[in-house]
């Protein structure tokens, strides 16, 4: 998803791809998120049922959201397979984009990237949005 987004011009952010050795990453995700204009939160069976650090995020990024103006498109979560989505984002609508290691769902991709042109243009920008956080 993060090289789809990319080769479409969106200035993705992911921190297997953006961390540096010696960064704080509980620093860099944090301000990562903070100074995105969408965050997308990816979820898998996983994801769902992992704790720790990943339910730290997504607490933090509907927090950030929070302080948005109301029916603000900020958080975009994306179901990667069939999973629950959890409790704390299912008053969102969801993508599925169930990847299988080559493409996914073009229909489903194109929502996304609708969603993305909805947010950038209230916040007065053109596609490629500038910063988009992925979780």
């Amino acid at each position: 998803l993060y090289k789809h987004l990319r080769v479409d011009g969106v200035d993705a952010w992911l921190d297997e791809e953006k961390l540096l050795p010696g960064q704080n990453w509980q620093d860099e995700i944090s301000k990562a998120v903070k100074e995105s204009d969408v965050v997308i939160i990816c979820l898998s069976n996983n994801s769902i049922t992992k704790e720790g650090y990943v339910q730290k995020e997504i607490k933090f990024a509907l927090d950030v959201a929070d302080e948005k103006p109301g029916g603000t498109i900020y958080i975009i979560p994306i179901r990667l397979e069939h999973c629950i989505v959890p409790q704390k984002l299912n008053k969102l609508q969801w993508a599925d984009l169930y990847f299988d290691g080559k493409t996914f769902d073009t229909h489903e991709y194109s929502k996304l990237l609708s969603s993305l042109q909805i947010r950038a243009n209230s916040i007065g920008i053109s596609l490629p949005v500038r910063n988009v956080s992925m979780i």
